[in-house]
């Protein structure tokens, strides 16, 4: 997911406080069972296929649940509709959940999405920048100080052994290829499915630096998530939705193509001349994303993994209040 928008976290509290006593009224469908909704971000996008396929292939009806998707208003914040009670479950990154959680919000994780972080480091493909390390002394590109671009980097100077006083940090907004092919920045903070892609698209020579030469990162990436109130009373359906999506991403990595056509029906632009050619392209840098080294799905969370981060957040600043990992996430949804 590329524009998370932890910017407005705390906004989305007061927001969905506010709107807490005007919640929709869950409907219940023909069979007697509830509908639930399902949130993502604002753009359709091919990195939500898994989700465009279940529902295309009835992948949530067999798991026993009636599954709605809704993506995000442009103005939304990322939980707001959550704590509103107008969707029932959302995708959002896990170092979000924790910084949530820090604010006071009711976010727990029940399934993992993205096995492995997105965010990555990119450069021109001529480029003396080969490890984290070499970013001592030059100038790095952000979106801005917040979302998982910002942990990213923040993940990258700590694991090189560099501070942000060791570096040259500017705000770029979303203008990542402008300020790299014009010498403004000498290294971006991107996804690798999203805006290394895009540079390869553009014809532009970059290449990718993990940020981590241990390739051990200390953060998790896009989960399912929901209210611990409603895991509490809803645990069933919780596991019927992370079952859905678990099918959802298994589906989407054996046959590529078909996920495409799926998700034609949300993104209408894949019909524009280039844009299945796109779409094939950022859906094969996902794929590495969702499964383990030996291509397995499973939606099962490391709560060591977890408990790595809230430490590394909280030591970062990134939340200025303790997280218990056991407090932000939950296996509960992807046990039998």
């Amino acid at each position: 997911m590329r524009r998370i928008l932890a910017l407005i976290l705390t906004i989305g509290l007061a927001l969905g406080l506010s709107l807490s006593g005007c919640a929709r009224v869950q409907q219940n469908t023909a069979d007697g069972s509830e509908q639930v909704t399902l949130g993502m971000s604002y753009i359709p996008d091919v990195q939500f296929a898994p989700f465009y396929v279940a529902e295309s292939e009835g992948l949530f009806t067999a798991a026993g649940v009636n599954a709605q998707l809704r993506h995000h208003g442009s103005n939304e914040g990322l939980f707001t509709a959550l704590l509103s009670g107008e969707e029932d479950y959302v995708l959002a990154g896990g170092d979000e959940v924790v910084q949530a959680r820090s604010e006071g919000m009711d976010i727990v994780a029940i399934g993992q999405y993205y096995r492995s972080y997105p965010v990555t480091i990119i450069v021109p493909e001529s480029s003396d920048i080969h490890t984290a390390a070499d970013l001592a002394g030059r100038s790095i590109g952000v979106p801005g100080r917040f979302g998982e671009s910002w942990f990213g980097l923040l993940a990258a100077l700590a694991q090189a052994g560099l501070t942000q006083d060791d570096v040259s940090i500017v705000e770029i907004g979303y203008t990542q290829q402008a300020a790299l092919t014009t010498g403004r920045v000498e290294a971006i903070i991107g996804f690798s499915n999203n805006d290394q892609v895009q540079f390869a698209t553009a014809g532009i020579p970059t290449r990718t630096v993990p940020l981590s030469a241990a390739g051990e990162v200390p953060l998790q990436s896009i989960v399912m998530a929901t209210t611990a109130a409603r895991l509490s009373t809803h645990q069933d359906e919780a596991k019927r939705v992370v079952s859905g999506m678990t099918e959802g991403i298994r589906r989407t990595v054996a046959a590529p193509a078909s996920a495409i056509t799926a998700a034609k029906t949300y993104i209408p632009t894949l019909s524009d001349q280039g844009g299945e050619a796109a779409a094939s392209a950022t859906l094969n840098a996902t794929i590495p994303l969702w499964t383990y080294a030996d291509g397995t799905v499973s939606a099962e969370m490391d709560e060591a993994a977890w408990v790595t981060m809230c430490s590394f957040m909280f030591g970062q600043g990134i939340i200025t209040s303790t997280v218990e990992a056991s407090d932000a996430m939950s296996n509960a949804a992807t046990t039998p």
